[in-house]
């Protein structure tokens, strides 16, 4: 039997699309008409656009949903120079949406996507209608917390190559146990390719792991409660009640400093919340947007 013979059957929506960026071929998906108000969504460390292919399905009679593979990841190129750091997420932000002429987006972003769409909405709060962190907030990727602990073991075990898509399949399960039998398969689908009878992650993820675990000087998690001061739209931070990487405390506090945010604890979720829990995900989600689509 082939490899791809028995990869998993994944029904993928939306429209595929590249444009380059500073020299780097960027891949997005897209859903829904152009003409609605747009929302962008950002994938979290080792994530893919497609992780987002559920909730665009949901919202792509409202919005014109945007899922980008952020640079390393997906379909995206890989960068030479492993320069995964936040403020070049951001920089890549900001050219794509200028590129794609978005002068008001929706941005909604889960762990390492929050903080990205958090820090473009600290410097652009013109530009953005409203935001969505999806476990993610100020520290929460610091050293310290059991959920970036986990993180970095499994940057440190994760193996490089797989023989067949079973074997990968329960590597991914292994790693998120309470997520969703569809979002296994949609990570297992979309996070790797076959080479030279291999199966080989599709990010870069010698790169993403040496980035995270030994970041260059001064190049380590920013100071996020700055961006947090500077929001100026209808925001949301969504914690999983289980979540190892949020802090509950830290949610709260975002609220108490910025009051255009609103917190909500997703029950029977933990770090990924719209893989763990997507009913409860899109039950507080939905009515957030509709209130704040500006249509």
């Amino acid at each position: 039997m082939s490899l791809e013979s028995s990869k998993p059957v994944v029904e993928n929506t939306g429209e595929d699309h590249f444009v380059d960026i500073d020299g780097m071929r960027f891949h997005y998906v897209t859903w829904g008409d152009p003409s609605l108000p747009v929302l962008v969504c950002l994938h979290g460390l080792r994530g893919y656009a497609r992780t987002f292919d559920l909730i665009a399905h949901r919202m792509q009679d409202r919005f014109h949903v945007v899922a980008l593979d952020q640079r390393g990841r997906g379909d995206t190129d890989w960068d030479p120079d492993r320069n995964y750091y936040t403020d070049q997420y951001v920089s890549d932000l900001e050219r794509f949406l200028d590129i794609l002429n978005f002068q008001k987006v929706h941005l909604l972003g889960h762990s390492m996507g929050g903080a990205n769409a958090l820090m473009y909405a600290g410097r652009h709060p013109e530009r953005v209608v409203s935001l969505i962190l999806e476990d993610s907030g100020p520290g929460a990727a610091n050293p310290g917390s059991a959920g970036v602990a986990r993180i970095f073991e499994e940057l440190k075990k994760t193996p490089m190559e797989f023989a067949d898509w079973d074997e990968a399949s329960v590597f991914w399960r292994k790693a998120r146990p309470n997520v969703s039998d569809a979002a296994i398969a949609s990570r297992v689908a979309n996070s790797l390719k076959e080479l030279q009878g291999k199966l080989v992650w599709k990010h870069d993820q010698a790169g993403i792991a040496a980035c995270r675990i030994s970041p260059a000087e001064g190049r380590g998690a920013p100071d996020l409660w700055p961006s947090v001061d500077a929001v100026q739209c209808p925001a949301l931070i969504l914690r999983g009640a289980n979540s190892d990487y949020l802090k509950l405390e830290t949610a709260k506090a975002v609220c108490e400093r910025n009051k255009r945010f609103e917190m909500h604890e997703i029950a029977a979720a933990g770090h990924y919340v719209h893989d763990d829990n997507l009913a409860d995900f899109l039950a507080v989600v939905d009515p957030f947007l509709n209130k704040n689509s500006g249509k």
